[in-house]
């Protein structure tokens, strides 16, 4: 096996994830595109961002917002052509912006022909594409399933909804008759398959992939996902040889197995009772049903939460991987409520500039930067709670907030009509605004290699919650971070070097006889 090279551009990179439904309709039809993509390319580096991950482009029948994959190689007919997404790269690619598509590797659409071939009841190169049981009175144990639409005599395990027939890459331990080792011709095929679709973007200008459900791969794997981790090893492999600059990025929170196994960068994915969860969100309630009930995060102001809760989960697991590649923040994605719902404008300040200074390549979901709202709203194409998370970014106070110029009814979903909606426009001429302080931070991160993705990081100060004095202290190279979001002032105990000088301020900080005072809700970098 090949010794993974992490590529040198992930180092100093701030990715923008792009709903492409929701993000601008060029065409009038109500449906975001790639135009729309490429006509805010230079707003996307203005911010900061000089990456950006698609979601799911590809042709589908959208029962899952693009997920359910019909066609691997052809973009999806709403959005444009694959001359379109091409564009896109090289548009991207004079402006210094990288671009990672979305890959969904365990699963299909129904509509998708690989499944159509696999269904008929005649062997063909297809029939053992997906995880298919011999009798359509046997369910696959543990996975949901679909039966009785061939003439095949089977029941088709599926990855997600009932829609998503999984591929078929083995089992880990068999079981049954039907079920196949990991090193079977067909199970091989399928992993040969998506390394195809892989060189075909990789070929038209994509510089890499975010991986759905990137550990789901293998069937009754082991604990430590063994068969699924070789699987992406092989990946890995065959991208260093052919393609040694392409990123590839898994959707699994499990850094100890994807970092160590082929992926470059992993999430730390919202959790109920994880440290992200402790530090951003910390429902109460569940999600879709009473999203507004946050209230005990970290950057709450009055929640009383101390950083350890955070902590106690992320370090052990940076400490373990960090040399390996990169697990990355995430304002916030599409399978996730915005944190606009749990955090005021002050709060989300601080915790962007927290999440902004840490490990890793950072991720802005479109609309975080200008707070935009979670709105609750019937599922759409598979949505369901994250619908709300989805809608049309707000770029002005025009028609549609200047996503579209449809019909408000036509457009894919609708706007927040409220009066105080936030907007690009509105906040790109105030200094005090969300955009402009997401731009000044990103700005900072770029100027200062010290807060580069895999730059040194070690924690100086991180007490118990003791009322409101809760602050965080650390540091990345030569540079020290402190934030405070209590409500109250803080001093802080540390030992400074006498030429330490504040450099960036959100609140007030001073430094008086080497120690550091932070103001109400605040937060300093110091070097």
């Amino acid at each position: 096996m090949s010794i993974t090279k992490q590529p040198e551009w992930l180092n100093n990179a701030v990715f923008y994830e792009i709903y492409p439904q929701s993000f601008n309709d060029t065409n009038a039809d109500g449906i975001g595109d790639f135009n729309g993509i490429i006509e805010k390319l230079d707003y996307i580096r203005e911010l900061g961002c000089n990456a950006i991950w698609i979601n799911p482009c590809f042709k589908s029948p959208f029962g899952d917002a693009g997920y359910d994959v019909e066609d691997y190689y052809t973009a999806a007919p709403r959005y444009g052509t694959n001359e379109d997404l091409a564009r896109v790269f090289s548009e991207a690619h004079a402006r210094g912006i990288h671009v990672l598509l979305d890959l969904v590797p365990g699963h299909t659409a129904v509509t998708h022909k690989w499944f159509k071939e696999s269904m008929k009841a005649e062997r063909n190169e297809f029939t053992d594409r997906y995880v298919w049981t011999n009798s359509i009175w046997e369910s696959p144990e543990g996975m949901g399933c679909i039966r009785g639409i061939s003439d095949r005599d089977g029941s088709c395990a599926v990855n997600f909804f009932s829609h998503q027939p999984a591929l078929n890459y083995g089992y880990g331990k068999i079981n049954e008759k039907w079920q196949k080792p990991t090193d079977d011709p067909a199970c091989v095929a399928t992993v040969e398959a998506m390394k195809d679709v892989m060189r075909f973007w990789l070929d038209m200008g994509c510089d890499g992939f975010r991986v759905d459900m990137a550990s789901s791969l293998v069937k009754n794997d082991t604990k430590n996902k063994k068969y699924t981790c070789k699987i992406w090893r092989n990946i890995r492999d065959m991208l260093d040889v052919e393609y040694p600059e392409a990123a590839l990025i898994a959707e699994w929170n499990g850094p100890r197995m994807s970092l160590k196994n082929g992926f470059d960068m992993d999430f730390y994915l919202n959790w109920q009772g994880n440290g992200y969860n402790w530090l951003m969100r910390n429902y109460d309630g569940a999600m879709d049903s009473n999203p507004h009930n946050i209230g005990k995060a970290y950057f709450c102001k009055n929640s009383g939460t101390g950083i350890d809760k955070f902590l106690d989960d992320y370090l052990p697991a940076y400490k373990a991987t960090h040399k390996d590649g990169l697990w990355c923040f995430i304002t916030c994605n599409h399978d996730t409520i915005r944190p606009s719902a749990g955090l005021t404008t002050d709060e989300l300040r601080l915790a962007y500039a927290t999440i902004f200074t840490l490990p890793g390549a950072p991720f802005v979901y479109y609309g975080d930067e200008i707070g935009m709202r979670y709105l609750p709203l019937p599922t759409k194409e598979g949505g369901y709670f994250r619908t709300g998370s989805r809608t049309p970014m707000q770029w002005d106070d025009t028609a549609n907030h200047g996503f579209s110029t449809a019909d408000a009814q036509d457009i894919y979903l609708p706007v927040d009509t409220a009066a105080d909606a936030p907007t690009v426009a509105a906040q790109a001429d105030d200094p005090d605004s969300l955009l402009n302080n997401v731009k000044s931070l990103l700005a900072f991160r770029h100027a200062h290699a010290d807060l580069n993705a895999d730059a040194p990081f070690k924690v100086l100060y991180a007490p118990k919650a003791k009322d409101d004095y809760r602050p965080f202290v650390w540091q990345r190279g030569d540079l020290i971070c402190a934030v405070n979001p209590a409500g109250v002032s803080i001093e802080l105990p540390l030992e400074l070097a006498e030429d330490l000088k504040i450099q960036y301020t959100i609140g007030k900080a001073e430094i008086v006889n080497d120690t550091l005072s932070l103001g109400a809700q605040s937060f300093a970098i110091l070097g």
